[in-house]
């Protein structure tokens, strides 16, 4: 018996900046049936993705949604691409058992069920499985603090996947969980380390009665993080200084750190393929060094996302310090959240 009834069924990671997402679903599609039956749709915060480059790479299905958060001014861009990814199914361009949909760390993913759930078509068509939120555990407490977002992440969560538990004191971990709990106690807990989970994590617990009820609250379209964050993004000409690039970002990190919300990028330093920049506020994650670049453009590009920062600032600074980097910087692409 179909346990979904015929329906798609859709599975929502969500998640603050840095905190993971990509890096799970990453090592989730290595298994081969997953891989092999499931379209991908990545969200990210401007218009230039990097995130969907190294997706692509497992699954041909993949798209990006760009230019804004997922629930709100790309809604009627979701809908729209989960009703093409829906023809090409049933006019047998694209096969696939589900659909895994990646939000942007800003995401409140209430208004992305909503869409779901109260459109005629993809009511009938589509079914939420599965929301997953990974909340970083280095940085989880601040983030409450900082972060309204992350509390609507947990309200509508299935599965919580705590991450970087490997470089966090226990005593944080403790007090993180008891928070994560008083939001949402039913919620089902998993550590990752380095995105290490068991696949399985992305079919729902209660398959044969999943959500089928609209989310109540809010799904207004007006954004609702802070008018204060911004995000610029560069491109690099040809290969840079790597050693000369990591002492500029460890000095804007070491200055103003708490306020780089994120920070990532493919940069070319020279080798056959690109180093994957992974950041959020004061910690860079382990760079990772790419076999083959994941697209036949080899410019590097590098997006900051920042809260109460000048991004011209960060302009300023950066192509000051291009000649120590021996590259050429050009300013790509400028956004504010008003």
């Amino acid at each position: 018996m179909d346990k979904y009834n015929g329906k798609k069924p859709i599975t929502i990671i969500t998640g603050c900046l840095g905190s993971g997402k990509t890096t799970i679903l990453q090592e989730i599609l290595k298994n081969e049936y997953i891989k092999n039956n499931t379209a991908i749709i990545v969200n990210e915060f401007g218009k230039v993705g990097l995130d969907h480059h190294l997706l692509r790479k497992s699954v041909e299905r993949t798209v990006l949604l760009d230019g804004g958060c997922i629930c709100c001014n790309s809604r009627e861009d979701l809908e729209e691409e989960l009703k093409l990814l829906l023809n090409m199914y049933e006019t047998g361009k694209s096969k696939f058992d589900r659909i895994i949909i990646e939000t942007t760390g800003m995401a409140d993913p209430s208004p992305i069920l909503f869409t779901v759930l109260t459109n005629p078509l993809l009511q009938h068509r589509f079914i939420i499985d599965c929301v997953i939120a990974t909340v970083d555990a280095k940085n989880g407490l601040l983030q409450f603090k900082n972060n309204p977002e992350l509390i609507k992440q947990l309200t509508v969560a299935d599965k919580v996947i705590i991450t970087k538990t490997d470089i966090t004191p226990n005593e944080e971990i403790i007090k993180l969980l008891d928070l994560i709990r008083e939001i949402s106690p039913s919620c089902e807990f998993q550590t990752a380390i380095h995105g290490n989970v068991n696949p399985s994590i992305i079919v729902g617990n209660n398959a044969s009665s999943p959500l089928t009820s609209p989310i109540k609250g809010n799904t207004s379209t007006k954004n609702h993080y802070s008018p204060n964050i911004h995000s610029i993004s560069f491109t690099i000409k040809k290969a840079l200084d790597w050693t000369a690039f990591g002492l500029w970002l460890s000095m804007l990190l070491h200055a103003k750190g708490e306020d780089v919300l994120r920070v990532k990028g493919l940069i070319d330093v020279g080798e056959k393929g690109p180093i994957v920049l992974n950041g959020v506020q004061h910690i860079i994650h382990p760079p990772q060094h790419l076999e083959e670049w994941p697209t036949t453009e080899r410019n590097s590009h590098i997006i900051f996302i920042l809260r109460s920062i000048d991004p011209h600032s960060i302009e300023k600074s950066l192509k000051s310090f291009q000649t120590f980097l021996d590259t050429e910087i050009e300013l790509l692409e400028l956004q504010s959240v008003m």
